[in-house]
């Protein structure tokens, strides 16, 4: 049996994430698994333009091609049954790993992980977030910078079993303001690597290219810039940046 066209083969909606701020349902293109959110079930914020979301979606998967990672699973827009959305594969994460995690104080692992901020929980115990020093999530990190994303929940993060990492709801990116928001900040002033160099290069070459052709679609001109300048301002410092001044540096809730 021949696979099905993605871009035009029936969606069929198998349930739905309650959990999420906007409307996002599971669903299946033949006997293909993939989440689904219609544009028509976004929620009106105050900093993003209404009905923008599903389109930044596409965008950050397009970047993260152009970066070579493969960091957000094939995402695209088509219509379905509720309108025009964006549609992304669905990805079986390993259910015994966390790449971010918040631990006692007194059972932090010994090597291995970066140290976020610590804090209080309920019942007044010290806790601290945490995540994996891998470079597979340096690498998102690195991402997240260059899309400018506003909301890297940890819950945002997909732990594969086989290592990789996948991130995932990226409709609060591309803002032309600094708007990160993450708890990937282990590496905050560390040096690039060669290797998240050549990334974020390999996007600066694709603007100038087809992938400038390709976001002008999803995103404004102003967010196009904005996109060249973070990249060309990471490559010029070199390193993973500090949180902007006046602005939250995490995003809330952390999961």
């Amino acid at each position: 049996m021949a696979a099905p066209d993605l871009a035009v083969a029936e969606l069929t909606l198998t349930g739905r994430i309650t959990t999420a701020s906007n409307a996002t349902f599971l669903g299946s293109i033949g006997d293909v698994p993939v989440v689904y959110k219609p544009v028509a079930g976004e929620s009106p914020l105050w900093d993003f333009p209404d009905g923008t979301l599903a389109q930044r979606e596409a965008a950050a998967y397009l970047v993260s091609q152009a970066m070579g990672w493969d960091i957000v699973p094939k995402t695209w827009l088509r219509d379905g049954p509720l309108g025009t959305g964006m549609v992304q594969l669905w990805q079986e994460q390993d259910p015994g790993q966390n790449a971010v995690d918040l631990v006692a104080a007194d059972q932090l692992p010994e090597s291995g992980w970066k140290h976020v901020l610590e804090g209080q929980d309920g019942s007044g115990q010290t806790v601290v977030l945490i995540h994996e020093d891998s470079p597979a999530l340096r690498r998102m990190a690195v991402f997240d910078v260059v899309v400018n994303n506003a909301d890297r929940k940890g819950n945002h993060i997909l732990a594969m079993t086989n290592g990789h990492r996948h991130g995932v709801d990226h409709g609060l990116t591309f803002h032309g303001d600094h708007k990160l928001r993450t708890v990937l900040w282990g590496w905050l002033g560390d040096p690039l690597l060669p290797e998240e160099r050549d990334g974020v290069g390999r996007v600066l070459e694709g603007l100038r290219d087809g992938l400038g052709r390709d976001l002008a679609e999803l995103l404004t001109a102003e967010e196009v810039a904005a996109l060249e300048m973070r990249c060309g301002r990471l490559l010029r410092e070199g390193r993973f940046p500090a949180p902007g001044a006046g602005t939250s540096a995490l995003p809330w809730p952390l999961f």
